[in-house]
């Protein structure tokens, strides 16, 4: 057994792994060990996350990983946002609520009035306006629940409750903490001023750690639990989009990224956030990255509407694979309609089908009425997002690019990236498929002295793993069609 192997956690919004890296001073490998589902649970009017379901998977893959091959240090990535709140003696006061829970509604216009608008919020925080975001669930905690926070002493997003969990330390990744709109987005500590303003407790704010930081060690009763020597845990990129943009082994300086799973994120890297007021009206965000860099991008709804379509086939008992659902979107005729993805009512669960029609109709377009054409549908109306999002980037940057590094699981979907590389008229490289575990990786090694630095990483990614090129074959088509996109968008 090595005991310079990591393990690799990663938690996203539908599904959960655990994957093992080993470095043998030449290639980076990952071999997953253990897969879990990650369910959402409604009770009562509530959305939570099934946290006892989660924390308990990730004991098995720590487990299964020890007992096959020995690790020295694990690290947790997840999606962003949502938190659990610990009392004054660190118990847990509820399960973390889901973002998809429609306690937010509302909440946007009254934080924002409270700073003159949307223009001076975004100004403050530099961070894509969205219902979802941490600042909204708390102030709605606030609102409608104030108990709950008075008896709130600390907040840990969600990678970090986990990393309390199995070592005791409340401690706030950069990363995931630029998630909440809750940071300077220069000085990177959290925005006192909005916080007092808001009237949400300064106690619960923990202390900001960069990524790589080391959170500590497995308690002893995890240990015991277990049956595991102890192991470091490190607070890597925590943020599951932020791991998969260091696991990009791009060799540019400027390049252009989209993270694509059940969310994609399109964007690149800078060295310091754009808060203009262009940006503000494209809404593209500055979280935090590694090595304090900045993730400038756009959140856009991914392939979370073709998961959901799928879901709603399956009761009406069309038991369609994902490949069967591309079959059918390939039998039908291109471009006869479109949806935008960012649509409230594609945000929350239930009748993505129906959701499509009536968007169709809305606007003045053909309603798809089969469920080849249902798919295509969303498809195109994806990458024609895709296309959109990048043009705001370069808007805002000044930036171009050659090409798209496509990571993340989106990558085995061979159809939609042909269509983002048509679409956007750039060529498409994806990979790597774990991109994310492979960020998560390569910052356990560094925080462990195998591994140089971000560059070093980069080199021996890029020899470890290949990419499929993806050309745009038919972008003229498709810029034919994108102002009919633009103007159901707008």
């Amino acid at each position: 057994m090595s005991e310079k192997n990591v393990l690799a956690i990663d938690i996203g919004a539908s599904s959960g792994k655990a994957f093992l890296g080993s470095f043998d001073g030449e290639r980076i490998s990952v071999n997953e060990v253990h897969r879990f589902e990650n369910t959402p649970v409604k009770k009562g009017k509530i959305l939570y996350w099934d946290l006892d379901s989660l924390f308990g998977e990730i004991k098995r893959g720590i487990e299964k990983a020890a007992k096959l091959h020995g690790f020295k240090s694990v690290g947790i990535d997840t999606w962003g946002v949502d938190f659990g709140l610990l009392s004054e003696d660190g118990e847990l006061l509820d399960n973390p609520v889901h973002y998809r829970d429609e306690r937010t509604r509302g909440m946007v216009d009254k934080v924002c009035a409270q700073f003159g608008g949307r223009t001076e919020f975004y100004k403050l925080t530099g961070i894509q306006i969205m219902e979802l975001n941490t600042v909204f669930q708390l102030y709605s905690i606030l609102l409608n629940n104030p108990e709950l926070l008075k008896k709130a002493y600390t907040m840990l997003l969600m990678p970090d409750l986990f990393n309390y969990l199995l070592t005791g330390a409340k401690r706030a990744e950069i990363s995931i903490s630029s998630t909440t709109q809750l940071l300077e987005p220069h000085t990177r500590q959290w925005n006192i001023d909005i916080i007092k303003k808001l009237g949400i407790p300064e106690r619960i704010f923990p202390e900001i750690v960069p990524a790589g930081s080391i959170a500590g060690n497995m308690t002893d009763k995890i240990c015991r639990e277990l049956d595991i020597t102890p192991k470091s845990v490190i607070s890597v990129a925590s943020h599951d989009t932020a791991s998969a943009v260091a696991g990009i082994p791009a060799m540019e300086d400027d390049f252009l990224f989209i993270s694509c799973g059940t969310w994609s994120l399109l964007g690149t890297v800078l060295d310091k956030p754009v808060i203009t007021g262009k940006s503000l009206g494209c809404n593209l965000t500055n979280e935090v990255g590694y090595d304090n860099k900045t993730r400038f991008l756009k959140n856009i709804v991914g392939l979370w509407i073709i998961q959901e379509a799928r879901r709603q086939f399956k009761s009406q008992g069309k038991m369609y694979s994902y490949n069967d659902m591309e079959m059918l979107a390939r039998e039908c005729k291109p471009f006869a309609c479109f949806i935008d993805p960012d649509a409230p009512e594609f945000f929350t669960p239930g009748d993505i089908i129906e959701k499509v029609r009536r968007f169709c109709k809305k606007t003045g377009q053909y309603v798809p009425d089969t469920d080849g054409e249902i798919v295509r549908c969303i498809y195109e109306s994806i990458a024609m997002k895709y296309n959109f999002a990048m043009r705001q980037v370069i808007d805002c940057t000044g930036k171009n690019f050659d090409r798209i590094y496509l990571a993340g699981g989106g990558v085995k979907d061979t159809f939609l990236c042909g269509m983002t590389a048509s679409a956007t008229g750039k060529e498409v490289l994806a990979g790597p498929a774990e991109a994310t575990a492979l960020g998560n990786i390569i910052t356990q090694l560094i925080a462990n002295g195998e591994i140089k630095d971000l560059s070093e990483a980069h080199k021996l990614l890029s020899r470890s793993f290949d990419f499929a090129v993806y050309e745009p074959a038919r972008h003229g088509e498709w810029a034919g069609k994108y102002p009919e996109f633009l103007r159901i968008i707008n």
